[in-house]
């Protein structure tokens, strides 16, 4: 008698990542949102805070959920359904509406415009996947690239300043292991999360008038900033630091139970792509503080949600299969 076949149950999705996912995308449109008043103190406090490891903190956990791409079965497929086609899509949408905003209408297919420039680097980034998994010390190597950087001007296509200067990282994602995630759970751990966030937002009051906004986008040179390189190459190197360890607080205050957000982060890709849209809106309402953080936590729940995902799946996850041939299954 055969013995009876048992399935084996699907491996449940860990809400933490998609906690961590949800948060981020809150303070990316935050941030957004904000950015017009820069011009009040505590807006431009926070708009420097935030900016410090927003970013950096969805690039590590991009490249943590990158560990296992290769260029075999269908993950190179997907690569480009989901980033690569959807670049073209937004980078276009994005486009259109600028002879109404601002007067003028360019589009560049290799110079990203607006918040598309994430998904050329995301893409460039997962190309290089088997290169880091092979080198003996990757993390020096990402950060010394992202140093060298710094030191001239490198043209604007293909996001090029953006994608080696956060370099590091993407990297520090694909090293990142699970034991250390569970580090980052423990109580101890939460403690200190918390008090090196509110240490971080104590020093962004503190400096954030001295700094120049443009440290904290990555898309100059030190020249154009508008410092020597020694002084460049250490505010860079202290700049990666500091987003290393509010990456690191910001996950240790992650919850990790599921909560009433767990279902929101699968979709922060939509927020993402969307949210821009609602921010070139508003810039044109002159919402003050109080409001425009409102209105980031709703824009970014409300864009992760299942309807909005099934609206625009055709360009945010498009259905390529008819252009691809069939996959070959191994002999």
């Amino acid at each position: 008698m055969n013995a009876p076949v048992i399935a084996r149950p699907a491996t449940a999705r860990d809400p933490f990542f998609d906690h961590a996912k949800y948060l981020a995308i809150v303070l990316v449109v935050c941030g957004h949102l904000i950015e017009d008043q820069r011009d009040a103190p505590l807006a431009h406090a926070l708009y420097f805070y935030v900016y410090v490891f927003h970013m950096p903190l969805f690039i590590v956990l991009s490249g943590y959920l990158s560990r296992n791409f290769t260029f075999s079965g269908g993950k190179a497929r997907k690569l480009l359904s989901t980033l690569a086609v959807p670049y073209l899509i937004f980078e276009l949408a994005y486009s259109l509406p600028r002879p109404i905003l601002y007067g003028t209408f360019e589009l560049s297919l290799l110079d990203p415009y607006y918040l598309t420039w994430f998904l050329l680097s995301l893409f460039l980034w997962r190309l290089s996947t088997p290169v880091w998994q092979q080198l003996k010390w990757p993390l020096a190597v990402a950060v010394a690239l992202s140093l060298l950087t710094g030191l001239d001007r490198l043209p604007g296509e293909l996001a090029m300043n953006r994608t080696f200067a956060l370099l590091p990282f993407y990297v520090l994602g694909l090293m990142v292991r699970p034991e250390h995630f569970a580090l980052l759970r423990r109580p101890s751990v939460r403690l200190a999360g918390f008090c090196v966030l509110g240490l971080g937002l104590s020093v962004a009051l503190l400096v954030h008038e001295r700094v120049p906004t443009e440290w904290i986008r990555w898309r100059h040179s030190n020249a154009a900033i508008g410092v020597d390189d020694l002084t460049g190459t250490a505010i860079r190197l202290g700049l990666l630091t500091a987003g290393a360890v509010l990456v690191a607080a910001f996950l240790a205050v992650t919850p990790a139970r599921r909560t009433w957000f767990s279902g929101l982060g699968s979709a922060t890709m939509y927020a993402y792509l969307l949210h821009g849209f609602v921010v070139k809106g508003a810039e044109r309402l002159g919402l003050g503080l109080p409001l425009s953080l409102l209105l980031g936590v709703l824009t970014a729940t409300l864009l992760c949600t299942p309807w909005v995902r099934r609206l625009f799946r055709w360009a945010v996850e498009p259905r390529m299969t008819w252009a691809f041939t069939p996959l070959r299954r191994p002999a």
